[in-house]
Protein backbone atom coordinates (compact mmCIF):
# COMPACT_ATOMS: atom_id res chain seq x y z
CA UNK A 1 0.00 0.00 0.00
CA UNK A 2 0.83 3.61 -0.13
CA UNK A 3 2.20 6.02 2.30
CA UNK A 4 2.21 9.25 3.32
CA UNK A 5 5.21 11.91 4.16
CA UNK A 6 5.00 13.64 7.30
CA UNK A 7 3.83 16.59 6.26
CA UNK A 8 1.26 16.19 4.08
CA UNK A 9 0.28 13.91 7.01
CA UNK A 10 0.01 17.00 9.02
CA UNK A 11 -2.02 18.86 6.70
CA UNK A 12 -4.78 15.99 5.95
CA UNK A 13 -5.70 16.13 9.68
CA UNK A 14 -6.97 19.93 9.44
CA UNK A 15 -8.82 18.68 6.51
CA UNK A 16 -12.33 18.19 5.67
CA UNK A 17 -13.90 16.51 2.80
CA UNK A 18 -15.58 19.86 1.91
CA UNK A 19 -12.14 21.29 1.46
CA UNK A 20 -10.37 18.25 -0.55
CA UNK A 21 -14.32 18.31 -2.49
CA UNK A 22 -13.07 21.83 -3.99
CA UNK A 23 -9.69 20.85 -4.68
CA UNK A 24 -10.86 18.24 -7.06
CA UNK A 25 -13.48 20.11 -8.82
CA UNK A 26 -10.39 22.80 -9.08
CA UNK A 27 -8.21 20.09 -10.95
CA UNK A 28 -11.49 18.65 -12.53
CA UNK A 29 -11.51 15.40 -11.11
CA UNK A 30 -14.68 13.63 -9.49
CA UNK A 31 -14.32 11.83 -6.14
CA UNK A 32 -16.84 13.06 -4.11
CA UNK A 33 -19.22 9.08 -3.43
CA UNK A 34 -22.66 10.47 -4.13
CA UNK A 35 -24.69 9.08 -1.00
CA UNK A 36 -22.23 7.91 1.19
CA UNK A 37 -22.80 8.42 4.53
CA UNK A 38 -21.82 7.96 8.02
CA UNK A 39 -23.88 5.35 9.92
CA UNK A 40 -21.64 4.50 12.84
CA UNK A 41 -18.40 4.57 14.81
CA UNK A 42 -16.30 7.64 14.90
CA UNK A 43 -17.17 10.09 12.36
CA UNK A 44 -13.90 10.68 10.27
CA UNK A 45 -11.08 8.71 9.07
CA UNK A 46 -8.81 8.21 5.89
CA UNK A 47 -6.38 6.41 4.53
CA UNK A 48 -5.80 4.10 0.98
CA UNK A 49 -8.18 1.96 -0.18
CA UNK A 50 -8.26 -1.70 0.08
CA UNK A 51 -10.85 -2.58 -2.36
CA UNK A 52 -13.31 -5.57 -2.45
CA UNK A 53 -16.00 -6.09 -5.33
CA UNK A 54 -19.34 -8.93 -4.36
CA UNK A 55 -21.23 -10.55 -6.58
CA UNK A 56 -24.28 -12.65 -6.38
CA UNK A 57 -23.92 -15.44 -4.77
CA UNK A 58 -22.26 -18.83 -7.08
CA UNK A 59 -24.61 -22.09 -6.04
CA UNK A 60 -21.99 -24.34 -7.52
CA UNK A 61 -18.98 -22.21 -5.50
CA UNK A 62 -20.52 -20.81 -2.85
CA UNK A 63 -17.80 -17.93 -1.26
CA UNK A 64 -17.76 -15.70 1.90
CA UNK A 65 -18.89 -12.49 3.04
CA UNK A 66 -16.28 -11.50 5.30
CA UNK A 67 -13.34 -13.85 5.79
CA UNK A 68 -10.61 -11.28 3.52
CA UNK A 69 -10.38 -9.14 6.26
CA UNK A 70 -7.42 -11.44 7.86
CA UNK A 71 -5.81 -9.70 4.19
CA UNK A 72 -6.55 -6.05 5.13
CA UNK A 73 -3.11 -3.96 5.98
CA UNK A 74 -3.04 -1.71 8.84
CA UNK A 75 -4.24 1.56 8.48
CA UNK A 76 -6.26 0.56 5.26
CA UNK A 77 -9.75 1.76 4.33
CA UNK A 78 -11.99 -1.36 3.24
CA UNK A 79 -14.05 -0.02 0.55
CA UNK A 80 -16.70 -2.48 -0.72
CA UNK A 81 -18.78 -2.46 -3.59
CA UNK A 82 -22.02 -4.53 -3.45
CA UNK A 83 -23.54 -3.05 -6.47
CA UNK A 84 -25.81 -0.68 -4.38
CA UNK A 85 -27.84 -3.59 -3.08
CA UNK A 86 -29.80 -2.33 -0.20
CA UNK A 87 -31.84 -5.80 0.28
CA UNK A 88 -28.74 -7.40 1.99
CA UNK A 89 -25.62 -6.44 4.15
CA UNK A 90 -21.86 -7.05 3.95
CA UNK A 91 -20.55 -6.10 6.77
CA UNK A 92 -21.64 -6.69 10.65
CA UNK A 93 -20.53 -6.50 14.34
CA UNK A 94 -18.19 -9.28 13.72
CA UNK A 95 -16.02 -7.80 11.24
CA UNK A 96 -16.71 -4.01 12.86
CA UNK A 97 -14.71 -5.13 16.28
CA UNK A 98 -11.54 -7.71 14.47
CA UNK A 99 -11.26 -4.55 11.64
CA UNK A 100 -10.89 -2.16 14.91
CA UNK A 101 -8.75 -4.51 16.86
CA UNK A 102 -6.34 -4.66 13.78
CA UNK A 103 -6.17 -0.93 13.32
CA UNK A 104 -8.07 -0.98 10.20
CA UNK A 105 -8.80 2.89 9.51
CA UNK A 106 -12.74 2.64 8.38
CA UNK A 107 -15.08 1.01 5.96
CA UNK A 108 -17.02 2.70 2.71
CA UNK A 109 -19.83 0.53 1.25
CA UNK A 110 -21.63 0.81 -1.92
CA UNK A 111 -24.49 -1.02 0.19
CA UNK A 112 -25.49 -1.26 3.41
CA UNK A 113 -24.48 -2.99 6.97
CA UNK A 114 -25.68 -3.95 10.07
CA UNK A 115 -25.07 -4.61 13.78
CA UNK A 116 -24.45 -0.85 13.66
CA UNK A 117 -24.44 -0.37 17.81
CA UNK A 118 -21.27 -2.21 17.67
CA UNK A 119 -19.48 -0.45 15.17
CA UNK A 120 -21.03 2.57 17.57
CA UNK A 121 -19.29 0.89 20.89
CA UNK A 122 -15.64 -0.28 19.32
CA UNK A 123 -16.10 3.61 17.65
CA UNK A 124 -15.25 2.01 14.30
CA UNK A 125 -16.12 4.77 11.82
CA UNK A 126 -18.40 2.65 8.99
CA UNK A 127 -19.86 4.46 6.20
CA UNK A 128 -22.52 3.14 3.91
CA UNK A 129 -25.80 3.69 2.11
CA UNK A 130 -27.69 2.94 5.15
CA UNK A 131 -27.95 -0.04 7.23
CA UNK A 132 -30.06 -3.33 6.53
CA UNK A 133 -30.45 -6.77 8.67
CA UNK A 134 -30.71 -9.45 6.75
CA UNK A 135 -27.60 -11.11 6.13
CA UNK A 136 -25.16 -11.14 2.72
CA UNK A 137 -24.30 -14.88 3.52
CA UNK A 138 -25.94 -17.62 0.65
CA UNK A 139 -26.68 -14.31 -1.13
CA UNK A 140 -23.49 -12.50 -2.09
CA UNK A 141 -19.99 -13.68 -1.86
CA UNK A 142 -16.72 -11.86 -2.14
CA UNK A 143 -15.89 -11.86 -6.32
CA UNK A 144 -12.37 -9.74 -6.32
CA UNK A 145 -10.18 -7.99 -4.13
CA UNK A 146 -7.71 -5.59 -5.63
CA UNK A 147 -9.40 -4.12 -8.33
CA UNK A 148 -11.31 -0.98 -9.27
CA UNK A 149 -15.00 -0.82 -7.74
CA UNK A 150 -17.42 1.46 -7.51
CA UNK A 151 -18.57 3.62 -4.03
CA UNK A 152 -21.44 5.41 -4.90
CA UNK A 153 -21.15 7.13 -8.14
CA UNK A 154 -17.12 7.54 -7.96
CA UNK A 155 -14.39 4.78 -8.95
CA UNK A 156 -12.02 3.40 -7.10
CA UNK A 157 -8.47 1.72 -7.37
CA UNK A 158 -6.84 -0.08 -4.67
CA UNK A 159 -4.73 2.02 -3.18
CA UNK A 160 -6.69 5.51 -3.97
CA UNK A 161 -7.04 7.82 -1.01
CA UNK A 162 -10.06 8.04 1.13
CA UNK A 163 -11.47 10.28 3.16
CA UNK A 164 -14.61 10.44 5.62
CA UNK A 165 -16.27 12.81 7.98
CA UNK A 166 -20.11 13.92 8.78
CA UNK A 167 -20.29 15.23 5.20
CA UNK A 168 -19.65 12.24 3.69
CA UNK A 169 -17.19 10.54 1.82
CA UNK A 170 -14.12 11.28 -1.01
CA UNK A 171 -11.63 9.04 -3.38
CA UNK A 172 -8.55 11.08 -4.01
CA UNK A 173 -7.04 9.37 -7.03
CA UNK A 174 -3.70 8.18 -5.35
CA UNK A 175 -1.56 9.78 -8.48
CA UNK A 176 -2.77 13.12 -7.50
CA UNK A 177 -2.86 12.91 -3.65
CA UNK A 178 -0.07 15.41 -3.20
CA UNK A 179 -1.77 18.38 -5.11
CA UNK A 180 -5.36 17.49 -3.93
CA UNK A 181 -4.29 18.03 -0.61
CA UNK A 182 -1.91 21.10 -1.20
CA UNK A 183 -4.95 22.42 -2.95
CA UNK A 184 -7.07 22.06 -0.11
CA UNK A 185 -4.64 23.03 2.53
CA UNK A 186 -4.66 26.38 0.86
CA UNK A 187 -8.14 26.74 0.45
CA UNK A 188 -8.69 25.99 4.27
CA UNK A 189 -6.34 28.76 5.33
CA UNK A 190 -7.89 31.12 2.74
CA UNK A 191 -11.15 30.41 4.90
CA UNK A 192 -9.83 30.67 8.18
CA UNK A 193 -9.11 34.14 7.10
CA UNK A 194 -11.97 34.74 5.76
CA UNK A 195 -13.41 33.91 8.72
CA UNK A 196 -11.05 36.03 10.83
CA UNK A 197 -11.93 39.53 9.22
CA UNK A 198 -15.58 38.82 9.24
CA UNK A 199 -15.45 38.27 12.87
CA UNK A 200 -13.38 41.10 13.57
CA UNK A 201 -16.03 43.29 11.94
CA UNK A 202 -15.28 43.69 8.11
CA UNK A 203 -18.20 42.55 5.59
CA UNK A 204 -18.61 39.08 5.08
CA UNK A 205 -18.99 40.13 0.84
CA UNK A 206 -15.82 42.19 1.47
CA UNK A 207 -13.63 39.19 3.26
CA UNK A 208 -14.65 36.75 0.50
CA UNK A 209 -13.78 39.37 -2.26
CA UNK A 210 -10.55 40.22 -0.47
CA UNK A 211 -9.31 36.83 0.05
CA UNK A 212 -10.80 34.90 -3.47
CA UNK A 213 -13.43 33.10 -1.94
CA UNK A 214 -15.42 32.99 -5.12
CA UNK A 215 -12.80 31.38 -7.22
CA UNK A 216 -10.94 28.98 -4.92
CA UNK A 217 -12.19 25.99 -6.25
CA UNK A 218 -12.28 27.13 -9.78
CA UNK A 219 -10.21 25.91 -12.51
CA UNK A 220 -8.50 28.02 -14.30
CA UNK A 221 -8.74 26.71 -17.70
CA UNK A 222 -12.74 28.14 -16.66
Amino acid sequence: MNTIDKELLQKIQVLSTAELSDALDFFKLKGSALGIKHIAGTARFFGFAYTLRFAPVDPDNPGTVGDFIDNVPEGSVVVIDNNARTDCTVWGGILSNVAKQRNIAGTAINGVCRDTIEADDAQYPLYALGRFMRTGKDRVQVEESGGTVVLGDVRVNHGDFVFGDLDGVVVVPAQHLNKVVEKAFIMNQVEQQIVTAALSGMPLAEARVKFGYHTLQRSPEK
